[in-house]
């Protein structure tokens, strides 16, 4: 990260959001199914993230990490993402949208995201991660 990125709260970030969602060939429960193993903490976090309970940490060997804000089965995971030790707090949400009988979408919504962030490779971040989620199911 560079030092535009440098800072520790939300409040010194702009309100940049990217938004990305991907329709995986599996019912909600199955997707949700995959997302509470490790395999799934992987493919969402990146290698040795795991997700667990509302606030509970996280830290992925990348060098990401955060705290789980919010766990709604089924539903929703919420949780802060730090790029680095000296990147400030951005938001993500995921969200499982049942689509007919048999598949679901899923939506990565990452808000806070701090000025001087290049936003193309965090879409391209999610979008890789919701291609091993889609992989996976």
């Amino acid at each position: 990260m560079t030092d535009q990125m440098a800072g520790d709260t939300l409040a010194e970030s702009t309100d940049t959001t990217v938004v990305v969602q991907r329709s995986v060939s599996q019912p909600v429960k199955e997707v949700w199914r995959l997302l509470a193993t490790p395999a799934g903490s992987e493919a969402l976090l990146g290698e040795g993230g795991v997700l667990g309970d509302k606030g509970d940490t996280w830290r992925s060997s990348n060098g990401t990490f955060g705290v789980v804000r919010s766990y709604h089965p089924l539903e929703q995971i919420r949780f802060s993402w730090h790029a680095d030790g000296d990147a400030p707090k951005s938001l993500v949400d995921l969200h499982l949208m049942k689509q007919g009988d048999d598949a679901t979408v899923v939506e990565i919504r990452h808000e806070h995201i701090p000025g001087g962030w290049d936003t193309d490779a965090i879409t391209q971040h999610w979008e890789d991660a919701l291609d091993r989620i889609a992989d996976a199911s």
